[in-house]
């Protein structure tokens, strides 16, 4: 890491502090379009500049926008992609997919010239968060490399996200649940009402399944803003392929579809969120294949059946004679239960070790409630964040439900704790906070050697490498 690299995060990471900012201050009477609009306006209005894919929800727009991306990528396009939070590294979070570079994370170079470009405007303009510094750098990033198109995931809501000042080509709405309620709302509708914001006048639309008083509202907003708008489950159906693991079959498509009815996919991604996630993608896709020759059904096939997103159902490779090693994202009661029907579906073990860590705003007892019943043995600890939740505090969650944890100070000593236990036959699954999630991928090639004999390790490496 160069030194002018880590000024540069220093300077963006100036404009947090989640240790003494008040929530409030991210409250929606506290927060504008004006500041990014006028932000971008000063770096020569970069979202004009590419067309986009908009991307809000409580669940899945990650692995969505990762969807869509590999897709048009697969079609020989060169893809923006923005999502957040990152999982390992602040570069993460902007990269630019083409056909010869699957990763296409920003280079430290550029992110240093992005934040040079960037500091003379915002001097300018009063009370910029961190993340609208941040959204107007992929923007800048996307304009300057000539993408063809950007998927753009929102932060945190959608109606007064940094994001938002985008005009996509299409607009999805991925699964909603409760989640930020102190600053969405603690009701469905009201929730979907904050993500419907980015639906655009003329610009169509594409929703997740969702529950009636959702869907409600956003087909409110989609009609008063002439919003085409495409659910799953009514415009598109599918089924899972029972023949073929981890595919699904396409029932009921429209007319002229990228994929017709009839059509089998099959998907990289783990689990039925997946599946559902996946056809989300699709009805996605096919809004905006006029936009683009080469998007085909060959592309969607190929897409989907290579993207990768870390940190969701993702395996560690371990080698013979040890535990499986599973890692997932769940970091709210909705994702905790579709982490546990996976689990239920599509693994076997003898045990299952729950590593678990979680951030203080989250609904931890929803989380236990979901996981805690399956679990043989459970190790709270905590990440790096500054928002995570202590394993005192998990403790004592664990214990108003009736059960029984081991504390850990860190991600690696309670991987380390449950490994040491741990037979062949058991599974250890790492979830929680994505924070908890990335501690173990940054750490994880130094647990290897600590966790594995040598000669496991290279037979570990030479399988990663054939995967590769």
């Amino acid at each position: 890491m160069s030194s002018a690299y880590e000024e540069a995060l220093d300077y963006l990471y100036s404009f947090v502090n989640f240790e003494h900012r008040r929530i409030d201050q991210y409250a929606p009477e506290n927060v504008s379009l004006e500041r990014p609009a006028r932000l971008l306006g000063l770096l020569g209005a970069p979202q004009t500049r590419f067309r986009a894919i908009h991307i809000a929800g409580t669940k899945g727009k990650g692995s969505v926008a990762a969807m869509c991306a590999a897709v048009l990528r697969a079609a020989g396009l060169r893809v923006g992609l923005y999502t957040s939070p990152h999982l390992r590294d602040f570069r993460d979070r902007i990269r630019v997919l083409t056909p010869s570079d699957a990763d296409g994370r920003v280079s430290e170079a550029d992110v240093v010239a992005l934040v040079r470009r960037l500091r003379p405007a915002v001097e300018h303009v009063a009370d910029l968060t961190w993340f609208e510094l941040v959204t107007a750098m992929a923007f800048d990033h996307f304009a300057r490399q000539a993408v063809d198109v950007a998927v753009v995931e929102v932060g945190l809501g959608g109606r007064l996200d940094a994001t938002n000042v985008l005009t996509p080509l299409v607009a999805v709405i991925t699964s909603l649940s409760l989640d930020h309620t102190y600053l969405l709302g603690d009701t469905l509708a009201e929730i979907a009402a904050e993500k419907g914001g980015i639906l655009k006048e003329g610009v169509p639309a594409v929703s997740a399944p969702q529950a009636a008083e959702a869907l409600e509202t956003l087909a409110a907003i989609a009609t008063a803003r002439r919003a085409p708008l495409t659910v799953i489950g009514r415009h598109w159906q599918y089924e899972v392929d029972g023949e073929r693991p981890h595919t699904v079959r396409l029932t009921v498509t429209p007319a002229d579809a990228l994929a017709p009815a009839g059509t089998s996919l099959r998907l990289a991604l783990v689990g039925a969120h997946q599946q559902e996630n996946a056809l989300v993608a699709v009805a996605t896709l096919d809004q905006i294949k006029g936009h683009f020759t080469s998007l085909d059904l060959a592309a969607l096939r190929r897409g989907l059946a290579e993207v990768v997103w870390p940190g969701r159902l993702q395996s560690l490779p371990t080698g013979p004679g040890q535990p499986a090693l599973l890692l997932d994202s769940a970091h709210n009661a909705d994702s905790a239960r579709k982490l546990a029907q996976a689990l239920d579906e599509y693994y076997q073990y003898r045990r299952l070790w729950l590593v678990l860590g979680l951030t203080i705003d989250k609904d931890m007892e929803g989380v236990l409630q979901a996981l805690l019943p399956m679990a043989d043995a459970v190790l709270v600890t905590t990440s790096g964040h500054p928002r995570a939740a202590s394993p005192a505090t998990l403790l004592a969650a664990a214990d108003r439900l009736g059960y029984m944890a081991q504390s850990a100070d860190s991600v690696s000593e309670a991987l380390q704790a449950a490994w040491s236990q741990a037979d062949p036959a058991d599974l250890i699954c790492v979830t929680g906070s994505i924070f908890v999630v990335g501690d173990l991928l940054n750490q994880w090639d130094h647990l290897q050697s600590r966790l594995l004999g040598p000669g496991q390790r290279e037979s570990v490496m030479g399988q990663e490498e054939m995967e590769a």
